[in-house]
C-alpha cells in the first residue's frame, strides 16, 4: 500500500509532517543543479498557499544546491558531517521544530568497599578533581555512556545503579543548553589504568572523609556525593514497559516502597 504521506510535487518526491510541512531528502533531489532550480520554483509556487514548511536535506556531495536553495527563501536549520537540512517557512505563524536544542553529559559517583571515591583530573581544567564522565553519543544510553566514559578515564569497570541529580547548565558547549546527569555506578574492577591520555592527566581512589575536607573538590562535586550516599534516586526498570516500541529507550524510576 501507498504511504499517504508521500506526494510527488514538481517532480519532487515530498513527505508530510505532522507540522503540515513537506520534507524532500537529498536522495529524490534531481542531479543537474538547473533542473532543481526550475523544480523547486515550481514547488514553492504549488504550496504556498496549503502548505506551512518546506524541508531540503542537501548532502554534502550536492553542496553547490545551496545557494539555490537560499536565493529562494530557505534558511538553515541543523547540519550533521555530511548533510545540512535546510527550511522554508511559506505561513507567519509556522512552528519549527528546532533540533539538538541541548546536549548531554553523564557523571558518575564511584565508591568500592574501602569507602574510597574514584576522581579524576584533566589536563585542560586541572585546577579541581571531578567525577569521571563524558559527553553522552549519539544513540547511546545514559547506562551505556556511564560505563564507557568511566572505563575510558579511569581503566575501572562500573555497573550503573542509578540516577542521583541533574543539572542544567546554559549556554554550554555550540551555544545550547546542557543536561548533566549524575550517577552511582558499582565498581567491578579497581585497578586504574587511564586510557584517555590525552583529556585526563590522572585518576584516584580518595577516602570519602578526605574528600569532603579537600579544597581541590568543588562544592558541586561534594553536594553530588552526599546525594548518592543517601540511597535515593532513579532506578532503570528491568520491567517490559513499552516493550511494544521498536526503538531502544531506557526508563528510570523511584524504587517502590516495600511496606
Amino acid at each position: 500500500m501507498m504511504n499517504s504521506s508521500i506526494e510527488y510535487i514538481a517532480n519532487f518526491k515530498t513527505s508530510l509532517d505532522p507540522y503540515n510541512g513537506i520534507t524532500i531528502l537529498s536522495e529524490d533531489l534531481p542531479k543537474d543543479i538547473l533542473e532543481f532550480e526550475h523544480n523547486l520554483k515550481d514547488l514553492i509556487q504549488n504550496v504556498k498557499d496549503n502548505k506551512n514548511l518546506i524541508w531540503i536535506y542537501i548532502d554534502i556531495k550536492k553542496s553547490d544546491f545551496i545557494p539555490i536553495a537560499t536565493k529562494f527563501g530557505f534558511t538553515f536549520h541543523s547540519c550533521n558531517s555530511d548533510y545540512i537540512l535546510l527550511v522554508k517557512v511559506l505561513k507567519q505563524n509556522a512552528i519549527v521544530p528546532n533540533l539538538a536544542n541541548h546536549t548531554l553529559g553523564v557523571g558518575a559517583v564511584v565508591i568500592n568497599s574501602k569507602n574510597e571515591i574514584l576522581l579524576i583530573k584533566e589536563i585542560i581544567r586541572n585546577e579541581y578533581y571531578k567525577l569521571p564522565g563524558g559527553h553522552i553519543d549519539d544513540a547511546e544510553m545514559i547506562s551505556q555512556a556511564l560505563s564507557r566514559e568511566v572505563f575510558e578515564e579511569t581503566g575501572v569497570v562500573v555497573d550503573f545503579e542509578r540516577i542521583i541529580s541533574i543539572g542544567h547548565f546554559y549556554p554550554h558547549q555550540f551555544h545550547k543548553s546542557n543536561l548533566y546527569v549524575l550517577c552511582k555506578a558499582i565498581p567491578k574492577s579497581l585497578k586504574i589504568d587511564v586510557k584517555d591520555k590525552k583529556e585526563i592527566s590522572e585518576a584516584i581512589w580518595l577516602n570519602l572523609d578526605e574528600m569532603f575536607k579537600r579544597d581541590d573538590i568543588h562544592d558541586y562535586t561534594k553536594t553530588i556525593v552526599k546525594s548518592a550516599l543517601s540511597g535515593q534516586g532513579l532506578y532503570k526498570s528491568e520491567t517490559p514497559i513499552l516493550s511494544h516500541l521498536k526503538n531502544e529507550f531506557e526508563l528510570f524510576f523511584v524504587k517502590e516502597s516495600k511496606n
